[in-house]
């Protein structure tokens, strides 16, 4: 049955400045919503139970999107094992707890598709969750990853929750986290390959073989797949969110350089890990709710890169 929502719906985006959070306020916002509430950290540390609760309690949102997270590249997740896995568990055992105990209709609790096995069938279905051993490069992350959405499944199963969990492939769009080391690989390849054309560097040096593939969807494609579970999905059971469309790391960087405007070489550090060698997901499921993306990479890419050049690079010489 699809779920009533009314314009003045009560709907808490945690992590609204965020990649994902600041989709999902977006696409609120853009359909009408006026009552989307938001907290900065510096308002609402969700590593805080009793803040969270007594957040939850007085404010009694309808519809959460649970969208925050710490998140990383291979470098990062490799190197911080125990931030990635702590705070990650910490927010989404405060969030997930007092949406059920304070009233809210229906969380959204969003996953990665990192919680399918390393050795997995490809494209990846969502019966494979837990079927062997996660990939170690962020098998932290993972971990607690898994554990939130097995949470909703339990409150579901034991209370009656609207808890539902979904599970995007690779995101890029507006408001990522960028950091050289620490980043996912799209953020991570613009800050680097913006800042070797304007050095005038001959080449820019990447980690891995370029050989592994992935598959990488828009932020707001994201959201609006949200939205649309929102309305018409209310299963616990895991459902992906993917654009089905395969690319290998070599091809991206190759991608990356062009749309920022970079003409020197491209050196692959073999030495570096790869992490999972291929990852594409099956989001049949979805795609049967009326969902399908929209936006195409080429154009979306030039548009990030050039503000991405601006935000970090304006006060540098060219």
């Amino acid at each position: 049955m699809p779920t009533k929502l009314q314009l003045t719906t009560k709907i808490f985006v945690a992590g609204h400045r965020g990649l994902v959070g600041s989709a999902v306020c977006r696409n609120l916002t853009g359909r009408g919503f006026t009552n989307i509430l938001t907290r900065t950290r510096a308002e609402l540390d969700l590593r805080n139970s009793d803040k969270v609760r007594s957040f939850f309690e007085s404010e009694r949102p309808e519809i959460v999107v649970f969208a925050a997270a710490k998140v990383g590249g291979i470098g990062a997740n490799s190197t911080y094992p125990v931030e990635f896995m702590l705070e990650n568990l910490q927010m989404q055992n405060n969030v997930i707890p007092a949406a059920a105990d304070f009233g809210t209709q229906k969380l959204v609790y969003l996953g990665s598709s990192c919680i399918y096995p390393r050795q997995a069938r490809y494209p990846l279905t969502e019966d494979q969750f837990l079927t062997s051993e996660f990939e170690p490069t962020n098998e932290a992350y993972a971990l607690a990853k898994a554990a939130g959405l097995r949470l909703c499944q339990y409150y579901a199963k034991e209370y009656g929750k609207n808890f539902i969990s979904l599970m995007p492939t690779n995101l890029y769009g507006p408001n990522d986290y960028y950091d050289f080391e620490k980043s996912h690989v799209i953020p991570s390849m613009l800050l680097k390959f913006i800042k070797a054309k304007r050095e005038g560097a001959k080449f820019v040096q990447l980690w891995g073989s370029g050989k592994a593939s992935r598959e990488f969807l828009h932020s707001d494609d994201f959201a609006e797949a949200i939205f649309t579970c929102i309305e018409r999905y209310d299963s616990p059971e895991i459902i992906n969110v993917g654009s089905e469309e395969e690319m290998r790391i070599l091809d991206l960087a190759s991608f990356v350089s062009q749309a920022v405007g970079f003409k020197g070489e491209i050196q692959w550090d073999s030495s570096k890990p790869d992490g999972v060698f291929r990852k594409v997901m099956n989001s049949s499921k979805i795609h049967a709710l009326g969902w399908r993306p929209k936006r195409q990479m080429s154009q979306e890419l030039k548009l990030i890169a050039e503000e991405v050049e601006k935000r970090f690079f304006s006060n540098s010489a060219a």
